[in-house]
């Protein structure tokens, strides 16, 4: 299983790592982060991707 940080997802999205904790606070299906010690808190790839699937197709719609 591959994880991703903060600053990994802003990198992929061009945007802040704030940004990141915004949307992950804002938005209800956004992928819950894993926290895997203190200190160290990532989220899933393949959960990124499927919701990065779902918010295209509902763009699209």
């Amino acid at each position: 299983m591959t994880y991703v940080s903060d600053k990994t997802l802003a990198d992929r999205w061009s945007i802040h790592r704030v940004s990141v904790w915004r949307m992950a606070k804002a938005d209800p299906n956004f992928p819950k982060p894993v926290k895997l010690s203190p200190g160290t808190t990532r989220w899933k790839l393949a959960d990124i991707e499927a919701w990065e699937t779902t918010r295209g197709q509902a763009v699209q719609s």
